[in-house]
């Protein structure tokens, strides 16, 4: 949960009460979503910041 808190607060400079209000459902999918913008932006493949390599 801390990652995903951190990882949504740093990208989109969310409140911390504003993240943790959310499910934690909507926080995971928060967090594909900006993977997605990143890897676009740097021109990888697509894949979750959540899997483990």
């Amino acid at each position: 949960m801390y990652e995903e808190v951190a990882f949504i607060a740093y990208h989109f400079h969310w409140s911390h009460e504003e993240i943790m209000n959310m499910e934690h459902r909507d926080r995971h999918r928060w967090c594909e979503e900006i993977s997605k913008i990143n890897r676009r932006h740097s021109g990888e493949k697509e894949r979750s910041i959540l899997e483990v390599e």
